[in-house]
């Protein structure tokens, strides 16, 4: 399935149905009146967020909803029927824009929740609504009152524990995949990853789920590479996972220069728990290791942990630091968790 966090939709819900004007005409009957029934009122439009869809994809091919009008209102007292709601449906962590792309109507960050984004129209009023003793046959009934319509944003903000951010190639997609079940793509050249990955790491009975962005260079905010389109993936995780590639030459300044990019974006996201990780340490001797991680630990003021995604080294440790900025969440029975993929025991670089 393609990936796909940002759509605009066009919404419109029903319009209300008219009042009827009508009269009984019944033999022996010498004063009927009026009895024409009242409109039906407009479908309206709602969203509603599902656990099960992680992409705005589907409103590539529609961007249209409409909901069916009231049923018009007829003789004999009889109301027209109600038009049908329209229910949209869109992934857990979907920001409801305005036009204007900047005004949020609604985030959508509880399953099962509904909002009403659009009302549907009244029904107009039958002429027996205004039969009185001076107008006793009145042959005037409302029109039904117009539906609302508008234009609006859907971003999808993925819901993560744990965001990994660093350059391309630093080596984020082999993390994911060596502690989760996760499958990114993987290659030798920048930018293999080209939208989020979402995984979910198991570490002493606790779930935590991890944000793979694509990888961010300098003069992201300005729209250079890939840009930091994607960083908004990360903004509702309790931490980050800084992971650095540990055959640069540059460390101090590979980890300044997402820092910054990271503040050009919001400076909030400075604030969250950060923990960080020099990664292929494989391929270095322990003097280069040493080295590398001295001048970092001095330029951040930060514990950084020795890594190896590659090799399955030192991801325990940094596992376990990562979780200590996790809320603990409220785990379900065992045999409610079957739309988990998760090991049967806690993960481990051994297995």
């Amino acid at each position: 399935m393609k990936f796909l966090d940002q759509a605009k939709i066009y919404i419109k819900s029903g319009d209300g149905g008219r009042g009827c004007v009508a009269f009984r005409r019944e033999k022996y009957i010498e004063f009927g009146g009026p009895n024409g029934g009242d409109g039906g009122k407009g479908g309206s439009v709602y969203f509603e967020a599902v656990e099960n869809l992680n992409t705005l994809i589907d409103f590539r091919y529609q961007q249209h909803f409409k909901a069916p009008r009231g049923q018009h209102g007829m003789g004999s007292e009889m109301c027209g029927a109600k038009g049908e709601d329209v229910i949209i449906k869109v992934p857990v962590g979907t920001e409801i824009l305005a036009e204007d792309g900047e005004t949020i109507l609604k985030d959508m960050v509880t399953p099962g929740e509904r909002f009403l984004i659009a009302k549907g129209g009244d029904g107009g009023r039958g002429n027996m609504r205004f039969k009185t003793s001076t107008n006793q046959a009145p042959r005037y009934a409302e029109p039904g009152w117009p539906g609302e319509e508008l234009w609006v944003w859907l971003k999808l903000k993925i819901i993560a524990d744990v965001g990994l951010i660093g350059y391309p190639n630093a080596g984020k997609s082999t993390f994911l995949s060596a502690v989760t079940r996760a499958r990114p793509k993987i290659a030798d050249y920048p930018f293999t990853t080209l939208y989020p990955n979402l995984g979910v790491m198991w570490i002493d009975s606790r779930e935590v789920v991890l944000a793979d962005i694509p990888g961010l260079i300098e003069g992201a905010h300005e729209g250079t590479g890939l840009g930091d389109r994607f960083l908004k993936h990360v903004e509702r995780c309790s931490a980050f996972l800084h992971i650095i590639d540990g055959l640069q030459d540059d460390v101090i300044g590979a980890y300044k220069t997402i820092r910054n990019e990271l503040k050009l974006y919001k400076e909030s996201l400075l604030e969250k728990p950060e923990v960080i990780a020099l990664n292929k340490c494989d391929s270095l001797d322990e003097k280069e290791v040493s080295q590398k991680i001295k001048k970092l630990e001095k330029a951040t003021g930060k514990k950084v942990f020795a890594i190896s995604a590659f090799a399955h080294t030192g991801l325990e440790e940094v596992a376990r630091e990562i979780v200590k900025y996790v809320k603990k969440k409220e785990q379900p029975h065992q045999e409610e968790v079957t739309h988990i993929e998760a090991p049967s025991k806690p993960w481990s670089p051994l297995d």
